[in-house]
């Protein structure tokens, strides 16, 4: 059986979101020419950021 083909350290989730989200964050992917998964991993940056936080 072939090894799981994700970059190391990298976690996998489900993500249950709101359509209407989800299409904005497509748009704004799409604009910035991103992946959606890029795109909310930056999202989640940039709010973690805004909280003063730093991830680790």
């Amino acid at each position: 059986m072939a090894e799981s083909s994700k970059p190391p350290g990298r976690k996998s989730f489900l993500l249950r979101i709101n359509p209407q989200v989800m299409a904005a964050v497509e748009k704004l992917a799409a604009a910035e020419l991103r992946s959606v998964n890029a795109q909310i991993e930056c999202l989640v940056r940039e709010a973690i950021a805004a909280r003063g936080r730093r991830p680790d």
